[in-house]
């Protein structure tokens, strides 16, 4: 492919980042793309989630998930170091490669011979979103252009994903500040309380509970009552999931 064809493609792809309405569909675009213009057979992206936990997101295929979960589990990999590191690894052959002991033989028995872990790096350098992860089933030479490709694609892959997942977080934020303002109007009608002493009910509660307030004040909302024992859970989707064992719990003042 030629430069100024790559060019053109790539600003395409941004335009289409861009344009997905989730963080989601952004990663399945880039995870489409690259799986694509580098011939992989396999393709994920790992995200760097709270407590530096690594999630894989948009895996192409079951044994994503399963390469990603033996690197967490033993706490190395092309992808898992891409990751912590910031850095690109590739491994041309890894049933010759020695930097992953444990996890390289387990990869080769599960029928993949080479891969990559590509840096997922904001443009100061200075946030580590992840990586994006290939894997070949057989072993294979990556050119240097192959590489300046993988390079140039997560860093535009990293610019669109932050603005989507600020865009998203700004959007949770937004929406828990309208729940808790719902909340604190049912407590202002049941208890006759205003509005500052409905909000300090609501904290008290969250610090006694150990219950995010946003949490606490979405279940409020749905149930029209407070946790008998505190007791917020998360259905899959992330929305809030009702203890069917809840009952009221008295407001105290």
């Amino acid at each position: 492919m030629s430069d100024s064809t790559l060019a053109r493609e790539l600003a395409l792809l941004v335009e289409r980042l861009h344009q997905a309405p989730d963080s989601g569909q952004t990663a399945a675009e880039v995870v489409d793309y690259a799986r694509q213009q580098l011939g992989a057979d396999h393709a994920g992206i790992t995200l760097i989630k709270g407590g530096g936990q690594l999630q894989t997101v948009v895996p192409t295929d079951p044994i994503v998930e399963e390469l990603d979960r033996l690197q967490n589990q033993l706490g190395e990999g092309p992808c898992h170091d891409s990751a912590y590191e910031g850095e690109t690894f590739v491994s041309q052959d890894l049933a010759a490669d020695s930097r992953w002991p444990l996890w390289a033989p387990r990869a080769v028995s599960l029928g993949i011979g080479s891969a990559l872990g590509a840096a997922l790096v904001d443009k100061t350098g200075e946030r580590r979103l992840g990586s994006l992860n290939l894997f070949w089933q057989q072993p294979r030479v990556f050119s240097s252009d192959e590489l300046a490709f993988a390079h140039l694609l997560t860093r535009h892959a990293a610019l669109a994903l932050v603005a989507s997942l600020t865009v998203e977080g700004l959007n949770l934020a937004l929406d828990g500040r309208k729940r808790i303002g719902q909340a604190q109007g049912i407590l202002m009608e049941r208890h006759g309380l205003d509005e500052d002493q409905a909000f300090a009910v609501l904290k008290r509660y969250s610090q006694d509970h150990n219950i995010k307030l946003r949490e606490l004040a979405e279940q409020l909302v749905q149930d029209r009552q407070l946790p008998r024992n505190g007791s917020v859970s998360r259905r899959h989707n992330g929305s809030i999931d009702r203890d069917e064992s809840a009952g009221a719990e008295p407001v105290a003042l």
